[in-house]
C-alpha cells in the first residue's frame, strides 16, 4: 500500500474513531483486536500505520547481547522504508517497566515513523511530546527498565495488551483505545466501520422522533 493511500486511510480511521473500528473488526474477524485505553504524552495525536515490532522479554544476564541492543533491533524492524510505520513494543511480561524514553525513541522521529505503541511504560513524556510522532503506552516511568525487560527480537509476532500483533498489521490508537487490523482486511474493516457509523446516525435520527409512551 502506497503512502498516499495510507494518508487517506489514516484520515478515514481518525474520522471514524477507535470504537467503530473495533465494532467493524468484530464483524470481519472473530479474534480479539482491541486494546484498552492507553496513555500518551499528547492524547490529541491519533496513531495509524503498519506495524513493525520489537519483542521484549524478561531480562536474563546469560541471554543479554550487548552487541545487539535496541538500536540495531529498531533498524531491523523499521527496514529500508520506515516512513509511516508504527513501532510496536511488547512489554515482555513487565507492563510497569520502562521500555524506552526520549533518547532511545528519537530514532522514531529521525526515520519518520508514524509513532510508537506499547503496553509497557515509557520515560521522558516531555521529550516525546516534542517529537512529531504519536506515542501511546501504559503510562510514564522514571526508573530505567533495562534490568527488568530487554529488547530481544525484531519483527516477531508479539502480544500487546492481550492482542496478537504481527508485522504488517495496521494499528490505530486514540484516546479511547487501540485496535489492530490485519493488513489484508484493512479496506474491508474501514468499509464496515463506515457502515456502522451510518447505522448509528440513522438510529439517532429515529430516536429523536420517539414519543413518550
Amino acid at each position: 500500500m502506497g503512502s498516499s493511500d495510507d494518508t487517506d486511510r489514516a484520515a478515514q480511521a481518525a474520522a471514524l474513531g477507535c470504537a467503530a473500528l473495533v465494532d467493524a473488526m468484530g464483524r470481519v474477524h472473530r479474534h480479539r483486536a482491541h486494546i484498552l485505553a492507553l496513555a500518551s504524552p499528547d492524547p490529541s495525536r491519533a496513531l495509524f500505520g503498519p506495524a513493525v515490532t520489537v519483542q521484549y522479554v524478561p531480562y536474563r544476564d546469560d541471554l543479554s547481547r550487548p552487541d545487539v541492543g535496541f538500536g540495531e533491533l529498531f533498524h531491523q524492524a523499521a527496514g529500508p522504508a520506515p516512513a509511516g510505520k508504527v513501532l510496536v513494543l511488547s512489554s515482555g511480561g513487565y507492563p510497569d517497566a520502562s521500555h524506552g524514553g526520549g533518547t532511545k525513541l528519537s530514532r522514531v522521529a529521525n526515520e519518520g515513523l508514524a509513532g510508537v505503541l506499547t503496553d509497557g511504560r515509557l520515560r521522558d513524556f516531555g521529550e516525546l511530546r516534542g517529537y512529531g510522532f504519536a506515542t501511546w503506552c501504559r503510562g510514564e516511568a522514571t526508573h530505567w527498565g533495562g534490568d527488568t525487560a530487554m529488547p530481544f527480537t525484531a519483527n516477531a509476532t508479539v502480544e500487546v495488551g492481550g492482542v496478537c500483533v504481527t508485522p504488517g498489521d495496521y494499528v490505530y490508537a486514540d484516546a479511547s483505545g487501540a485496535v489492530v487490523i490485519p493488513g489484508a482486511s484493512l479496506d474491508r474493516v474501514l468499509s464496515e466501520a463506515r457502515a456502522i457509523d451510518a447505522e448509528d446516525r440513522a438510529t439517532m435520527e429515529r430516536m429523536r422522533g420517539e414519543q413518550p409512551g
